[in-house]
């Protein structure tokens, strides 16, 4: 038996007037999903516990089978492990990204683009290499990850602050969060230096001549040490392996023991290798039980605001991921149990993540007579899970349910 968990990162939506009062969702074409949710079993599965923040590294964590309330520490030090980053006992990854700003006034600071105009990796790279260079001291170190995507190593004590995503403050007044870092010496020699760093690298100077969005300015959040956790293998018994362009997954994947595949132009967004991630699922399953595939794209557009990024993003998921993976298992004869669903809602109105329990389908390849007979959405299945049972109060029992545990 094979084992998958395929998930759209931030499918999930609110229904909009311009798509008839439905959402991205249940607008897209998705046969492939309503396929497997008509012959299969559809719940919702709160991914998110009551008061933690509804983030991917907390969702996901969860749909891996980890309650957070036992190993979350942090989305930072996640990152650094799927960069190679070993964190001593008296360091601390902070999430670092590049992001645009606009000083409105001499107090006040508005971000603008909490990806800075979706940066490239290599120009990131060429910025990173910079800052390393000029404003890391012997407290404070920068490593270049993906895209705005990066992370800041603290040593030592750091003063207790709230750090907040840029991402849930997209065209919004940051100047609170921003004070409380330039409140510590330290912290606003480190942050003024980057800033003066930034303003005049030849890559923000080109970007501005072609009418993008600069990286002028980090923005440190997230932060943690590294979590210490049982592997999957020792809390399951099953091999496997976890496919995704982000730096958060695959540090989930690395603290959890999965085999990380790195696919060639995976991107995180609606211009990723699909194909790849799509066959290199299929092969790890010729020798492993279990796989995670990932993509990143309907969160991305959900930040955005892109309403059409987001259907196409739906559709490609279903097109490009679920439907060439159900017909090569089946091809080869694999009998299989698949878990397709959502970590979270980016609503794209909100352009924020939020906690709602998120439809869930559960599928068997043996199975093919059973079904609920609906159709994938966010309406069908909170119709389901305000039904007794329809709600699995977290994703180990998710995980122990696709095990039949």
């Amino acid at each position: 038996m094979k084992y998958l968990i395929l998930v759209g990162d931030g499918m999930g939506d609110l229904p909009i007037a311009e798509l008839g009062n439905r959402t991205p969702l249940a607008a897209a074409s998705t046969p492939t999903l309503d396929r497997l949710c008509q012959k299969g079993e559809l719940f919702c599965t709160r991914t998110v516990p009551v008061g933690y923040p509804p983030g991917s590294d907390v969702a996901n964590l969860s749909l891996l089978g980890y309650r957070p309330e036992e190993y979350y520490t942090g989305r930072a030090p996640l990152e650094a492990a799927a960069m190679g980053i070993e964190l001593a006992e008296d360091e601390t990854a902070f999430r670092c990204n590049l992001v645009t700003v606009l000083k409105k006034g001499q107090d006040k600071l508005q971000m603008i683009d909490y990806s800075a105009g979706h940066i490239s990796s290599e120009e990131s790279e060429q910025i990173l290499g910079v800052l390393e260079a000029e404003c890391a001291t012997d407290r404070f170190h920068f490593k270049a990850g993906i895209s705005y995507r990066h992370i800041l190593v603290v040593k030592g004590d750091y003063p207790a602050m709230e750090t907040v995503p840029p991402h849930d403050y997209i065209e919004k007044d940051v100047t609170a969060p921003w004070q409380r870092y330039m409140a510590d010496p330290e912290w606003k020699e480190l942050l003024s230096k980057t800033q003066a760093v930034l303003a005049k690298h030849q890559v923000n100077l080109k970007r501005l001549a072609e009418g993008k969005n600069p990286a002028n300015c980090i923005w440190p959040w997230g932060e943690g040490k590294l979590p210490s956790m049982p592997t999957f293998h020792e809390r399951f018994g099953l091999t496997g392996s976890l496919i995704s362009a982000v730096d958060l997954l695959k540090g989930l994947g690395v603290v959890s023991g999965l085999d990380i595949l790195n696919i060639p132009g995976a991107t995180g967004y609606i211009d990723t290798n699909y194909k790849g991630k799509a066959d290199a699922a299929l092969e790890c399953l010729k020798s492993q039980d279990f796989v995670f595939v990932h993509v990143e794209g309907p969160d991305e557009a959900g930040h955005q605001g892109l309403m059409q990024d987001k259907l196409q993003a739906i559709e490609d998921f279903d097109g490009k991921i679920v439907a060439p993976i159900i017909q090569g298992l089946k091809e080869r004869g694999e009998d299989f149990r698949l878990v397709a669903t959502m970590d979270h809602y980016t609503p794209l109105s909100l352009r924020t993540h939020t906690d709602t329990p998120v439809p869930t389908i559960l599928y068997d390849s043996r199975e093919q007579e059973k079904g609920c007979g609906l159709l994938f959405s966010e309406k069908t299945g909170d119709e389901v899970g305000k039904k007794d049972g329809g709600t699995l109060p977290d994703g180990e029992t998710l995980i122990k349910k696709l095990l039949q545990r």
